[in-house]
């Protein structure tokens, strides 16, 4: 069973230039698929866990349209050709349209 990663572009450096990235591994949870992505690209793995193995608090990731701090976090289950997504958080700006 493969897996695709939605590799945003922040992250791309580090996948060589990669949008996508399909593990073959046959991954049954998200904490194996993450496994095998970091495996692959270590550089990953710095810039989504942190020292503990934890993923970031900037960090989301999304199995199809389900964000898995509601569906078990990296113990969510995969099913056969399931889409990860990673999409770092956004914030910043003003809340006035002028810019001040």
């Amino acid at each position: 069973m493969a897996v695709i990663f939605n590799i945003p572009g922040a992250l791309r450096e580090f996948t060589g230039g990669r949008s996508t990235v399909q593990i073959d591994a046959s991954p049954a949870t998200l904490g194996d698929a993450l496994t095998a992505l970091w495996t692959l690209y270590p550089g990953v793995r710095d810039r989504m866990a942190n020292e503990q193995g934890q993923i970031r608090q900037h960090i989301n990731i999304f199995i199809g349209k389900e964000e898995i701090r509601y569906t078990g976090g990296i113990m969510s289950t995969l099913s056969s050709g399931a889409e990860i997504s990673i999409v770092p958080a956004v914030s910043g700006g003003t809340s006035d349209s002028r810019g001040f």
